[in-house]
């Protein structure tokens, strides 16, 4: 038997393939269901360190019900903003369950930035109020935006106040994210009025070795809820403890940090993403919860998106195809 061929897709054709942000939100949700009923396999990432504040993680995942194995090398560098370069950067394979022979190649910055986003969305689908209708974003990057924008595929808003340390990003963010989503984006100069009043509020800095958290508690407003996409970068301790219900998207993956000199702050979760989505433990169970999801990036995100990408690419011929 030969061993065919491996698709690479580069990011221009991962783009291409055109998998709407509310689709990736379902693709999501029903990969979130199977974990919560122990139907997948995703070790905890290990990585390295080249540099301060850097990361180069091997993230690996299997969804046995979708077909999909494979595994997502990225890596995260702060500083390559400054040498005209993107903070993620990545490749992921995917391969034949039954065989284990590679089948493709693609691109990891749209899919990691993509299902960051959406994870957001199931996560508030389960842990917000359902008449949530203002966004409190905290770094005006790509998370910023692509966490925007599947909010918006779920919830009503009407109200968006954004930060960011440099003011013109805020500003530009205000207008184009204004411009695609049609909903009133302030740009403000204080972290306190994207934080403070807010139904659901979303911080992405880079994640950091030895943070310097500035959310302290009493500004999550009450009935809000919070996704921390960057570690305890941004919250202190004291803020995240004052939740009525914290979350993350693993369990297994913040004792594994915990482990490493990581999360010192963070308290014990009640519930991962998983359990929530299948029912198994509560999501909010009232409007005047603080809640909060703190969502550490997955695997299974990446290899639940990368599949249906790969079909399409398939189905439309697009990409480039090499013999292994």
């Amino acid at each position: 038997m030969e061993l065919g061929n491996v698709l690479y897709l580069s990011r221009k054709d991962v783009e291409e393939v055109g998998f709407p942000m509310a689709d990736v939100i379902e693709a999501l949700e029903e990969m979130f269901k199977e974990k919560g009923r122990g139907n997948v396999e995703m070790p905890p990432k290990p990585g390295i360190r080249p540099r301060p504040d850097a990361f180069i993680l091997a993230m690996p995942a299997h969804i046995p019900g979708l077909g999909s194995a494979g595994m997502k090398w990225v890596s995260g560098y702060p500083d390559n903003r400054s040498k005209g370069l993107p903070y993620i950067t990545g490749l992921l394979i995917l391969n034949d369950p039954d065989t284990g022979v590679p089948t493709a190649v693609m691109d990891c910055t749209w899919i990691t930035a993509v299902r960051t986003g959406a994870a957001t969305a199931v996560a508030a689908r389960h842990l917000a109020r359902k008449d949530s209708s203002s966004v409190g974003i905290v770094a005006c990057g790509v998370q910023g935006r692509t966490n925007l924008e599947a909010l918006c595929c779920l919830f009503d808003i009407r109200t968006v106040k954004a930060y960011d340390v440099r003011a013109e990003s805020a500003e530009r963010y205000a207008r184009e994210m204004g411009d695609l989503l049609g909903v009133d984006v302030e740009p403000v100069g204080e972290v306190s009025r994207a934080v403070k009043g807010m139904d659901i509020v979303v911080t992405s800095l880079p994640t950091r070795n030895e943070p310097e958290p500035f959310i302290p508690a009493g500004w999550l407003a009450e009935g809000a809820f919070a996704c921390p996409l960057d570690f305890d970068t941004c919250w202190q301790g004291a803020a995240m403890a004052e939740v009525d219900k914290f979350a993350t998207d693993d369990l297994g993956q913040v004792e594994h940090y915990k482990h490493d000199g990581f999360l010192q702050a963070v308290p014990e979760p009640y519930a991962d993403l998983g359990e929530i989505a299948a029912g198994l433990k509560p999501g909010r169970e009232s409007d005047s919860e603080r809640t909060m999801s703190m969502n550490l990036g997955l695997a299974l995100e990446d290899v639940a998106t990368a599949i249906r990408i790969y079909q399409r690419a398939r189905e439309r011929g697009i990409g480039t195809e090499f013999p292994l």
